[in-house]
Parts: structure tokens; C-alpha cells; sequence
């Protein structure tokens, strides 16, 4: 079993965005693991692992505008299914 089931993917277009403050922010608050926070001030691909997808779109939908969102379910992966 996986410890977090979520993957959740989106891209972040804004203004003045900091990839260290958006991985500090998701790291310390919102469980997970995985995580990947790439690119400019003007967008930001984030990549997490986590039970609260929900959490990590609210947050990010804060910073800019959000788009090419995937949560994929990986339990559903691991066991043939769609995710």
C-alpha cells in the first residue's frame, strides 16, 4: 500500500512566482512526498505525492492561475486499474 495515493501534477502561471517558497510552503504544510517545484518567475510546474490533492490545487490556485492539472490515483496504478 502506498503511503501517499495522490499524484498531482498542474502548472502555475503568474507573476513574481518562487520556486523556494512554493516548495517550503507545500513541504511544510501539506503531507506528501516527492515533490518537485521547477521553473521561473512567471511559471511553475509542480509535481507532488499526497492524500490532499485538493490542498496543494487551493494553494496554488492562490499564487496564479492553474492549469494542465493531473491528480492521478497510483493505488489505482499499482493494481492495473486507470488511475
Amino acid at each position: 500500500m502506498l503511503e501517499y495515493r495522490f499524484d498531482t501534477q498542474l502548472l502555475i502561471e503568474g507573476k513574481n512566482l518562487s520556486e523556494d517558497a512554493i516548495n517550503d510552503y507545500l513541504s511544510k504544510n501539506i503531507e506528501g512526498d516527492c515533490l518537485l517545484v521547477v521553473g521561473d518567475e512567471d511559471l511553475i510546474k509542480i509535481h507532488y505525492h499526497t492524500n490532499t490533492p485538493w490542498k496543494v490545487l487551493e494553494y496554488c490556485a492562490s499564487l496564479g492561475d492553474i492549469h494542465d492539472i493531473v491528480v492521478e490515483n497510483m493505488e489505482r496504478q499499482e493494481n492495473g486499474q486507470r488511475g
